[in-house]
């Protein structure tokens, strides 16, 4: 089984304390989305957990608790964009703060288990293509040696992203703007010894060397942990995502960093009602356990491929 920690909010930069908790006690609730009476109890022991995957902005207030996350494979997927206050309205400065997180995460964990996100790339008036293009390289040389790895996708349209963006006058992007500023990111990414991957692009971007990424990959986590995994392909996730199965243990409308592209807030009363039930303590995130809920043990499982000693027939992982 592999961790999502998570799509659904930053739980390295808000969560963390709470993160660990669970690591700790060694289970942790989470309320479906689709069908918010329905809870499961997953368990987070090592016997069962492969990897997990951090999905961050800020990975700052994990950085001195990394060594609780020894005995797990994981890696981090961190966003790191070039947009203002306007955009991206809580997130900490990227010069005096966010390049320098990015750098120390490296440092401590190695280049390879810090994945670069530069999205969503969104254009209007004040991000034109050309900005894009010009921040990326100014971002590239400061995180070229920290990372091998960058993904890149544009802005989606869901109607949640369009309730929380209006006033930004996004423009939409034509296929052959795409191929253009993906052309010139790859040119600039290798120039920083950096390879660059799509995630979930319907274009193809193959003819500059880019092919589409995998946020949660199986191979990466497989690495790090020194053992192969057996993992299918994500079918809850969209046709293009590349992205192996995984439980994502966050919750909607809990992340504080107000960015106006979000997909998983729905506003900003709904996220300060939530996460005025934070409790570093409670087994779910931002909630609790109400009379109509309904509890139900998930039952899961290790992928790991174990080797069969040739001479004495025993399996090791």
């Amino acid at each position: 089984m592999i961790i999502s920690a998570s799509r659904r909010t930053d739980i390295p930069a808000f969560y963390s304390d709470w993160f660990f908790n669970r690591l700790s006690e060694g289970f942790v609730l989470v309320r479906n989305p689709m069908n918010p009476h329905q809870i499961s109890k997953v368990r987070l022991s090592r016997d069962v957990v492969d990897g997990i995957v951090f999905w961050t902005k800020n990975p700052a207030p994990m950085l001195p608790r990394l060594q609780e996350l020894a005995d797990y494979p994981y890696y981090f997927q961190f966003t790191l964009n070039s947009y203002r206050t306007d955009v991206e309205a809580h997130v900490p400065s990227k010069n005096d703060a966010l390049i320098r997180a990015f750098q120390t995460l490296s440092d401590r964990i190695g280049a390879h288990r810090v994945i670069w996100r530069y999205d969503p790339i969104l254009i209007n008036r004040n991000y034109t293509a050309e900005y894009h293009i010009r921040q990326f390289e100014a971002l590239a040389k400061h995180l070229s040696g920290y990372t091998e790895l960058c993904s890149v996708s544009f802005v989606d349209h869901y109607k949640k992203t369009l309730r929380n963006a209006k006033g930004l006058n996004l423009t939409d992007i034509a296929t052959t703007q795409k191929r253009e500023i993906v052309k010139s990111l790859a040119q600039i990414a290798s120039a920083h010894g950096l390879s660059i991957k799509c995630c979930a692009e319907d274009a193809d971007f193959s003819a500059f060397g880019v092919q589409d990424g995998s946020c949660i990959d199986a191979s990466l986590l497989a690495q790090i942990g020194g053992i192969p995994l057996a993992v299918r392909k994500d079918k809850n996730q969209r046709t293009k995502c590349g992205c192996m199965e995984s439980i994502d243990i966050g919750a909607y409308n809990t992340c504080l960093h107000g960015c106006r592209y979000c997909y998983a807030n729905f506003s900003s009363e709904t996220v300060k009602r939530n996460v005025a039930q934070y409790d570093p303590h409670a087994a779910m995130l931002c909630s609790s356990v109400g009379e109509d809920d309904r509890v139900t043990v998930r039952k899961v499982h290790s992928c790991k491929i174990c080797q069969i000693g040739l001479l004495d027939g025993n399996r090791s992982c």
